[in-house]
């Protein structure tokens, strides 16, 4: 079994409007000090072994067609295996 992580966010040349809205906002609370804020979105899936497929075959395909619209966004993954216990 895999744990894995994935990780979603605009890329750098998409303009991010509810980041530029909570940059905004820390701004007005006094946190002149930051300097962008990027929203994105978090996904953890539960993957079984399997002998046909990878893990990362498995979860690149799942996130080129469903997580992440990859015209506007990157992803990036990490993956973490879980010994099973008996």
């Amino acid at each position: 079994m895999y744990n894995v992580k994935v990780y979603v966010t605009y890329k750098e040349s998409i303009l991010d409007p509810q980041g530029e809205a909570v940059r905004g906002a820390v701004h007005r609370m006094g946190f002149d000090e930051i300097d962008d804020i990027r929203i994105g979105k978090y996904f953890e899936i539960k993957v079984s072994k399997q002998e046909e497929r990878s893990v990362e075959d498995v979860i690149e395909t799942v996130c080129d067609k469903l997580l992440a619209n990859v015209v506007m966004e990157t992803y990036r993954y990490e993956i973490e295996e879980v010994k099973e216990t008996v």
